[in-house]
């Protein structure tokens, strides 16, 4: 029994260093690639196509994003917008600057060399604008003669605090070109309304509906300032 328990042993020692041996005399692939780090910037194309086909509103937005692991990248929007709400018995104009800033997860596992993007994101945005009520309608019984108020009344120092959930797409089109589409999904957390009147839209916040909601979406073209491959 010990000569049949040493022969195994040695069989197990000869099996072992055979197929290590055969693991070391597979060829390992040397080629490594890496890919682009930096800043990307870009511009929001679809606000001023809206500006040209809608007198009502006026905009411009800055995109910009910073990758800071092969999955993440930290993300910000800067813009500044007009826009006038008119409802049934008034109409207001709204104007002013927001930024927004928080982080995308690409969740798009790309091939050798290609560098698109399916994310996710999530984003803290804050406005500072004003509300100016250009008419109200003072009597809305319709059996009664409607009496119309048109002095305008400008209210400043307003601002609005919200949280908003992103998906988008991101093609790279051409060496360090991007372009995005996304959509987003707003929650407002704060919201300060001028006297004596609802605010109906806030800038980057988009129209404020009845449960304090609200959408947007994104088309933007940008490029990659590249800082180092990794």
């Amino acid at each position: 029994m010990l000569k049949s328990f040493i022969k195994i042993c040695f069989l197990i020692i000869f099996v072992r260093v055979s197929a290590q041996q055969n693991n070391d005399s597979i060829p390992k692939d040397s080629i490594v690639y890496k890919t682009n780090y930096g800043l990307r910037v870009g511009i929001d194309i679809s606000k001023p196509i809206r500006s040209l086909l809608q007198n009502y509103n006026s905009g411009i937005e800055i995109v910009g994003d910073y990758r800071i692991s092969k999955k993440w990248y930290v993300a910000s929007e800067l813009g500044n917008e007009k826009f006038t709400t008119s409802e049934d018995f008034t109409n207001s104009t709204s104007r002013g600057s927001y930024i927004k800033i928080g982080l995308n997860y690409n969740s798009y596992n790309n091939w050798l060399d290609m560098n698109n993007e399916i994310f996710t994101g999530f984003r803290y945005g804050f406005a500072t604008f004003e509300q100016t009520l250009n008419n109200y309608q003072i009597n809305s019984n319709p059996l009664l003669p409607s009496l119309t108020n048109n002095t305008p009344y400008t209210e400043n120092g307003l601002t609005a605090h919200w949280s908003e959930i992103l998906l988008g797409f991101r093609a790279e089109v051409y060496s360090n070109i991007f372009i995005t589409f996304s959509g987003s999904y707003k929650i407002m957390i704060s919201l300060k309304d001028p006297v004596n009147f609802k605010t109906h839209y806030a800038p980057g916040f988009n129209r404020i509906y009845t449960s304090n909601t609200g959408f947007g979406f994104n088309y933007t073209i940008s490029y990659l300032i590249p800082f180092r491959k990794k």
